[in-house]
């Protein structure tokens, strides 16, 4: 008997994890099992009481983002596969998930059809980018932008910091979320605005923001 793969999907819309449950169940060439989750929070519980091959995570959730929850698996389980599904185009947040350690990102409008592909190819132990995607990382790199942007020089924590600084959190909340103290949560801080060559967090905030890494 075929091993039967653990999938958990992770959209706040009810319709949406059906439909996804529903176009895997019917099309995937191995046996999958679906679970499903409405919030983070649920998602973090389940998460914690069962083992997955495959979380399928949408971005726009509320109280607690996609990405936020994508940072938290990372931490926690950084061997689980993770697709990122979401209605924002590839432009605003595929780097940003793939650089997270997804495994993968789709658009909603394109999950109809390429969703078991991505699921499939996540499954085997590959990652799954688009054509389109493609071509966009192939022009990025050809173009000679690779490693221009000034947060291109952090490292992943630092990023991971300078992130929840866009967002608006507290060196407390910024700590707990990383699981680390506040005192070093500062001197990540100092890091990023030494690289980054700013003198105030408000600089800090601003420059997340306009660059899409909250």
């Amino acid at each position: 008997m075929d091993p039967v793969n653990k999938i958990l999907i992770v959209d706040d819309h009810a319709v949406v994890r059906e439909g996804i449950i529903s176009i895997l169940k019917r099309n995937l060439a191995s046996a999958v099992a679906c679970d499903e989750a409405g919030t983070a929070r649920e998602a973090e519980l389940k998460l914690s009481r069962a083992i997955y091959d495959l979380l399928v995570l949408d971005v726009s959730m509320p109280e607690v983002s996609g990405l936020d929850l994508l940072v938290e698996v990372q931490r926690k389980q950084p061997d689980l596969r993770v697709l990122v599904l979401s209605m924002h185009s590839e432009e605003q947040y595929a780097m940003r998930a793939l650089s997270l350690g997804a495994s993968g990102y789709l658009t909603k409008e394109s999950a109809p059809t390429e969703l078991v592909v991505a699921v499939n190819k996540i499954l085997a132990g590959r990652r799954y980018i688009s054509s389109s995607l493609a071509d966009h990382l192939a022009d990025h790199l050809l173009s000679g932008k690779q490693g221009n942007l000034p947060h291109d020089t952090l490292s992943k924590r630092e990023r991971q910091v300078l992130s929840l600084i866009g967002a608006g959190k507290t060196p407390k909340q910024i700590g707990s979320q990383l699981s680390i103290s506040d005192k070093t949560v500062s001197t990540y801080r100092t890091r990023v605005l030494r690289k980054l060559e700013m003198s105030s967090t408000a600089e800090m905030m601003n420059y997340a923001i306009k660059h899409q890494l909250t």
